[in-house]
């Protein structure tokens, strides 16, 4: 099960997510490799609590809760986020890393260049600035700029991602109670919003980055999986109809999972996902989104009411697939 990035977004999942590891996926027990970036490592790591129905929920009024005066440092939000996750995670780090049947994975990654480990605010823009235009040419050109790292499951052996399959470096490093929240925490950070973290446990030295930047909805070679003994099918709960695979790729139309030589990467995944009318019910007629902070600024209750809203109505979609679930209609199925 993949996850995507995308902060807030991720909110709309919150019911269906509670039913699925609450309830139907329960009734069926067997390992399953969980991989998330960002706001989609943080669900992933709910699914993994020994409560997953409260943990959702825990997240969702964490997330919703967060408040930020005008321009907040980059700093002040880092520790506002370290703040979030051990409120999130709390004493649970050993039984969300080592669930008996969740493999847990988490995306993030590392600098490279003026990334690595950047002296001032100005080597982060200018090493930015310098990864979106190559990303603009190509993204085998934005793999000079950072490198995948997956924080994971050493139990999982994730060898459909371990034979390289695209231009970026992959490094493992095996997920453990120490490394998990700093793993979580640098799948979220955001550039230019936050501080790069640099101290996860058993991972090489270095800047570690939003997960999302590589793997923002993680178009991943999933048809490796095809066949397998262990059952070769991926459920992908998203906010979207498009698999956009890097964050620098959001205003590039032509950059999506289903076109080009990656196409059969999705030959085996089931993706779930709301539909333009029930997102245009939404308050402002979209998705949350980070943006929301500029657009509410200090108004913190009206954004948090309307994010709850939100959360509210994904209820709906929960429905639509707990009835598809009980009375399967091929009718509703649509291909990439």
């Amino acid at each position: 099960m993949p996850a995507a990035a995308g902060g807030p977004k991720g909110l709309i999942l919150q019911s269906l997510d509670q039913w699925l590891f609450g309830e139907w996926l329960p009734s069926a027990p067997r390992e399953r490799s969980l991989i998330g970036a960002s706001i989609g490592a943080w669900r992933m790591a709910a699914a993994c609590h020994p409560d997953p129905v409260d943990a959702f929920a825990r997240l969702g009024a964490l997330y919703c809760g967060q408040r930020y005066p005008q321009r907040p440092s980059a700093q002040y939000i880092s520790d506002a986020c370290i703040d979030l996750l051990q409120a999130f995670v709390g004493r649970h780090a050993h039984e969300v890393a080592t669930h008996p049947g969740h493999r847990l994975h988490i995306l993030t990654a590392r600098g490279r260049g003026l990334l690595d480990m950047p002296r001032s605010g100005w080597y982060a823009g200018a090493g930015f600035g310098l990864a979106t235009l190559a990303n603009s040419v190509s993204r085998r050109q934005l793999a000079r700029h950072l490198t995948r790292v997956v924080v994971g499951d050493a139990r999982d052996p994730v060898f459909w991602l371990k034979a390289r399959f695209d231009a970026f470096d992959t490094e493992f490093v095996p997920l453990d109670a120490a490394n998990l929240a700093p793993a979580l925490l640098a799948s979220g950070t955001l550039p230019f919003t936050m501080q790069p973290v640099s101290d996860i446990p058993a991972a090489p030295p270095g800047s570690y980055w939003d997960g999302g930047l590589i793997d923002y909805h993680l178009a991943l070679p999933y048809a490796r999986l095809a066949g397998n003994a262990e059952g070769g099918l991926v459920l992908y709960p998203h906010f979207g109809a498009r698999i956009v695979p890097g964050w620098l790729d959001k205003s590039l139309p032509w950059r999506h999972a289903a076109r080009g030589r990656n196409r059969n990467w999705l030959d085996n995944v089931v993706m779930v996902s709301p539909s333009e009318e029930f997102l245009k019910t939404l308050p402002l007629g979209r998705l949350p989104d980070r943006r929301d902070f500029h657009h509410y600024g200090q108004d913190h209750e009206q954004r948090i009411l309307n994010w709850k809203r939100a959360i509210a109505e994904g209820e709906r979609l929960r429905d639509e697939l707990v009835a598809l679930v009980e009375k399967p209609d091929i009718e509703q199925i649509q291909p990439f």
